[in-house]
């Protein structure tokens, strides 16, 4: 096993996560297994009580882990399954070490920072990357990236564990990359400062990196890269440039240019296997038609929604067809909006905020024949709509935001539930879809597997009434309805589940295919 450091400087957000996702492409374009593994410093033992808005998009793995949406383009860069042992946390790793010491796990040692929870960290990273994703096979690389930057409090004891397990591991069998921003000042000029500040602060911890790249507006010019190279103590060959790329799936073709694939098998003692294009030919592909796709979101952060902008991107380049994506409020989506939209998608969420916008849409959605898409609470409101403006239940609703006929009810083993830390219905179910329904012509199978994460579902007492008025639930697990379609409609589909998540560039999402499609439909027949 070889591994990947991936540490970031100066500031957060560089995109730590496209680069080690990329370099994870970069090495299975030369035909090496690679998976990946996210540290977060941050206490919370996974993502799923964290606020969306303020920490973006909770990725659900299909073992049900809530995650960093990091794992999401691990997942969608590499086109492999991950599991919850892939995101290692503070607080995973606290936990596992204060429960050995309640166990006397420790025969008695006072349980210290140094070598305790560093310890635990290192076997989490090497359970992780041991882990049999490749049909049951390990991998050949394990990318490991530390979440914050160098200096942050909370990532020392994870620094530590790169250290030691750098002083372990054969020089060939590991690789430091070092991400850290290169601003231009008022003149124009990349300056070299922070990148130099940066790579002080990791020697200081024991840590010398064997890549920089340097992310900039504009490309490193040679003799940008002299200076770092001399100043930091690395040969300028592995001073890599990252601009900011027009698409992130050409992140990879843009550091294969700069010749990064080239100085990790040099590092690495890889054999510089002939590349494999397949990639770059379906992430370049260009656009000959566009749509326009509203979202009526009741989140401001658009990374809240970051694996539906990509499964959006992945079936509309399948189609040669660039998807322009408009933000609509949930609380204030006026109808002169939805029609200005080749189609409209009803995205996920939890609470009472916006929903009435959401069914309002839904409303519109249905009644002008407009392409829809519902994903989770889109799923359970374009029952409610239904239920409201067909069936004649004016008081139809959730039982999660308001009372009155409660046509989507509490899942029963939710009831009671009090901790809300990986307690709802999670990761990966199989569905049974009906025969000539819509969801059967999308899939093309009458079983499926997609993931979930919810605690309510549709009140099986009502099904009966709704399915007499019209409604189809055409993908069921057990009793549970899963999918709702309306067949003389355009493209009236709605998901219990989230099948943006298993979405990748090369396999794109049938709903989502589907739906583009249908909007693409929608825009011509109004030409």
């Amino acid at each position: 096993m070889k591994y990947i450091f991936i540490t970031g400087g100066v500031m957060s957000g560089l995109g730590k996560g496209i680069t080690a996702a990329s370099i994870g492409r970069l090495l299975k374009n030369r035909g090496y297994n690679v998976t990946a593994v996210k540290i977060d410093p941050y206490l919370n033992i996974d993502a799923g009580t964290m606020n969306p808005a303020q920490h973006g998009e909770v990725y659900v793995l299909h073992d049900g882990g809530e995650v960093d949406l990091d794992l999401g383009n691990y997942e969608r860069f590499l086109d492999i399954e991950l599991n919850s042992s892939h995101n290692i946390t503070t607080g995973k790793v606290y936990r596992l070490v204060i429960d050995k010491e309640r166990r006397g796990d420790y025969l008695g040692q006072t349980v210290q920072i140094i070598p305790h929870i560093t310890d635990q960290i290192k076997e989490c990273i090497r359970i992780a990357a041991s882990e049999k994703v490749f049909d049951g096979k390990e991998a050949d690389i394990c990318i490991v990236e530390v979440g914050g930057t160098v200096g942050d409090i909370e990532s020392m004891p994870f620094l530590e564990s790169v250290r030691q397990m750098r002083s372990e591991l054969p020089p060939e069998d590991r690789a430091l990359v070092h991400v850290t921003l290169m601003p231009s000042d008022s003149m124009g000029d990349l300056k070299t400062k922070p990148t130099q500040h940066s790579v002080k602060a990791l020697r200081e911890l024991g840590l010398f990196t064997d890549i920089i790249v340097g992310r900039s507006e504009r490309p490193i010019s040679i003799n940008t890269k002299k200076k770092i190279s001399s100043l930091c103590d690395i040969p300028q060959y592995a001073v890599i440039s990252a601009t900011t790329a027009p698409d992130i799936y050409q992140v990879p073709m843009e550091l294969e240019k700069e010749g990064l694939s080239k100085v990790l098998c040099q590092h690495l003692k890889l054999a510089n296997e002939s590349l494999d294009p397949d990639w770059y030919r379906v992430v370049t592909r260009e656009y000959t038609q566009r749509v326009t796709i509203g979202i009526v979101s009741k989140y401001g952060k658009e990374d809240v929604y970051l694996s539906i902008k990509e499964a959006l991107k992945h079936a509309g380049r399948s189609l040669s067809t660039e998807v322009s994506i408009r933000w609509l409020d949930a609380e204030r989506v006026e109808k002169a909006e939805l029609k200005e939209c080749d189609g409209i998608l009803i995205p996920g969420g939890f609470g009472v905020r916006g929903i009435e916008g959401k069914i309002c849409a839904i409303q519109f959605a249905r009644e002008e024949k407009v392409p829809l898409l519902g994903l989770c609470l889109g799923f359970q409101l374009s029952v409610v709509e239904y239920a409201r403006h067909v069936l004649g239940w004016s008081d139809a609703c959730s039982s999660e935001c308001s009372a009155g006929t409660e046509v989507i009810t509490i899942l029963p083993e939710q009831d009671g539930v009090e901790e809300l830390g990986g307690t709802m219905r999670l990761g990966d179910y199989q569905i049974t879809v009906k025969p000539g329904t819509l969801a059967m012509k999308l899939y093309g199978g009458d079983e499926i597997t997609e993931r979930h994460r919810h605690r309510y579902e549709v009140d099986p007492s009502y099904i009966a009434e709704m399915e007499a008025a019209g409604l189809i639930f055409s993908g069921t697990w057990g009793n549970r309805m899963e999918i709702v379609e309306i067949p003389d409609h355009p493209f009236f589909f709605a998901t219990q589940f989230h099948p943006e998540f298993r979405s990748r560039p090369t396999r794109p999402s049938p709903p989502f295919l589907g739906f583009v499609e249908a909007a693409l439909k929608m825009k011509k027949g109004a030409e």
